[in-house]
């Protein structure tokens, strides 16, 4: 979610329900200066329901614009799977272009806009698939799975002191100048050709697999898109910068490479009667691209 917030992209998580995506968020939502909206996703959505619509107001006589949920800084599209593609592609503008379009108007999103979308990868039915090209738009697909046994312990002691309402730790927010300003930094920070090129590289090779004498072309429908460059670039960046580093290694770009890559590649039937997911293709991508 940081690194999401620092690089200016939106966020998929998916997994099974009650691993606190929406608190996750929430939380975040309360530590910067800024305002925080959930969107439960249905199939009876409508895209103004998102966006907003005009309304007709009898004491001028005129209509007014009402925002919708969407004018907020922090967005959780929570299972955004369950409606249908109208209601979804409402998202892409906002995402992509920073805009929400309304009848003839176009109206500019806050500076500091962020959706996160969470799906439940358990049940299928009465969902919609979200599209490639809408999946392009989210920076990161982060994968969460049930904790481990100590992991579980600290949960359950963290819930009974918030039943008990003990206090906790206290932060001041972080103002939104300051969260510029550290994108600005992170833009700054250093990264060698080598490493641009190794980046460069591995989204090349997604494409063209066949170029380094490999089966992986009979394993991928479709490479990665040059949104693909320029996240992982970015996340490497702010994956750095966040580990107090003052310049961009080959390590920090694998260690991200999985989230950025994950939605992006499209791989073909027989990958999947093999059993192979993305993840896997891009551990065979990491070894067979040198680091420079």
């Amino acid at each position: 979610m940081l690194i999401a917030l620092l690089s200016d992209g939106h966020l998929l998580v998916e997994g099974p329900p009650g691993l606190a995506k929406t608190k996750a968020i929430k939380i975040l939502s309360d530590l910067l200066e800024g305002s925080f909206h959930r969107i439960q996703f249905t199939p009876d959505l409508l895209p103004s329901d998102i966006t907003g619509t005009d309304i007709y107001r009898p004491e001028s006589g005129m209509f007014e614009f009402q925002a919708g949920p969407i004018f907020h800084n922090l967005i959780l599209a929570d299972e955004i799977n369950r409606a249908p593609a109208k209601v979804q592609a409402a998202l892409l503008e906002a995402m992509a272009e920073g805009q929400v379009s309304v009848g003839q108007r176009s109206m500019p999103m806050e500076p500091l806009f962020m959706v996160m979308a969470t799906q439940n990868p358990l049940e299928q039915e009465g969902t919609y698939p979200l599209p490639e090209a809408q999946l392009d738009r989210f920076m990161l697909h982060v994968k969460v799975d049930y904790p481990d046994a100590a992991s579980e312990l600290k949960i359950l002691e963290l819930v009974e002191q918030e039943a008990r309402n003990e206090d906790s730790e206290s932060f001041e927010p972080i103002s939104q100048l300051d969260l510029f300003a550290a994108r600005n930094e992170i833009l700054n920070l250093h990264m060698a050709d080598a490493v641009k090129t190794y980046l460069v590289e591995l989204v090349i090779a997604s494409r063209q697999p066949q170029a380094y004498q490999s089966d992986l072309a009979s394993l991928i429908a479709v490479g990665v898109s040059p949104r693909a460059t320029i996240a992982l670039s970015r996340c490497a960046r702010a994956y750095a910068w966040l580990r107090g580093q003052e310049y961009v290694t080959p390590e920090h770009v694998q260690a991200v490479v999985h989230d950025v890559f994950r939605h992006r590649l499209i791989l073909n039937f027989e990958a999947q009667a093999q059993g192979i997911d993305a993840d896997a293709i891009v551990d065979r991508l990491l070894q067979l691209v040198p680091i420079t």
